[in-house]
């Protein structure tokens, strides 16, 4: 008995140790991106007037209509989201995203005193939506999120997992901008904001989740096994043999299945062409792939 249970503590405690540095390492990378994200509101943002949506953008009109800082009105509304989120996601959720949003806020508090790094609002919110973006990202790669509309954004993740997030910050962040130009009384501010929700909308997809985008072929050939050999010999990918009939001439078929990626699929098209020039081949696009030599499908979905 006794040697048992000392095994069974060896066991764990090598997996209690990953478990604790994966744990430092996402707490490290929360910090750096909290201090990305600081920077794109603090130096390129905030300065310009441009509200780009979300609790960010909340905080920057508050800051104009109180002068209470932007950092400090960043966390001040996200407490009730927060606590929200703890009842939805559970305490250990909220305990990196109440980190994020700690230092997200002390952050841009920080570096307020550093002023505008252009004066450019076309610049300003090419880099603020871009450095946004890639704050972002970093946070939600680490399990986190930056409170406030992230919170919200992945409830709507739950009920619609279908949806990118960037499309869904998109919509909730557009709402804000639009009232923003009614509060600032300006409607350029307000448009190039929107260029900031747009900038960050469509990087925050490729940071996250990269481009994975590959076709998908259905190849039917009377040649198969030379097309199948070939593609998994010179393009270095699986293929799957599905097995078909052929409605008109009643002759069993097979039928390669198989995902390349985007530059690789003009080489895997000239394999088909030379082996068979009267195969049937079906092209059709893939935006997510999981498996090998794609992402982990143990992967947390963001």
């Amino acid at each position: 008995m006794g040697k048992q249970v000392r095994e069974q503590k060896n066991q764990s405690g090598p997996e209690e140790k990953k478990t604790i540095r994966r744990r430092i390492a996402d707490y490290l990378m929360i910090t750096l991106a909290a201090g990305i994200y600081a920077a794109a509101v603090s130096m390129f943002l905030d300065p310009n007037s441009l509200a780009p949506g979300g609790v960010t953008g909340i905080a920057i009109i508050l800051n104009r209509i109180t002068g209470l800082e932007t950092g400090t009105w960043m966390f001040a509304v996200n407490i009730p989201i927060l606590l929200v989120g703890t009842w939805k996601f559970g305490l250990k959720f909220i305990l990196s995203t109440l980190y994020c949003t700690v230092m997200s806020s002390y952050f841009t508090n920080l570096l307020a005193p550093l002023g505008a790094v252009t004066a450019d609002p076309l610049l300003a919110a090419l880099a603020g939506g871009a450095l946004m973006a890639v704050g972002l990202g970093l946070i939600f790669k680490a399990g986190a999120t930056s409170g406030g509309t992230d919170i919200i954004v992945k409830l709507l993740r739950l009920k619609f997992p279908h949806l990118k997030t960037g499309a869904l910050f998109l919509l909730t962040d557009t709402i804000i901008v639009t009232a923003s130009a009614f509060v600032f009384q300006d409607i350029d501010t307000a448009l190039y904001a929107g260029l900031v929700v747009l900038v960050n909308s469509l990087l925050l997809d490729v940071v996250l989740y990269g481009h994975d985008g590959a076709k998908m072929l259905f190849i039917i050939s009377d040649r198969h096994e030379k097309i199948a050999g070939r593609i998994l010999e010179e393009l270095n990918i699986g293929a799957t043999y599905m097995s078909g009939n052929g409605a008109y001439s009643g002759k069993d078929k097979k039928v390669i299945l198989c995902v390349v990626k985007k530059y690789l699929f003009p080489k895997a098209e000239e394999i088909v062409r030379q082996e068979d020039p009267d195969a049937f081949m079906i092209i059709t696009s893939a935006t997510e792939i999981y498996g090998e030599g794609y992402k982990s499908i143990f992967s947390q979905k963001l």
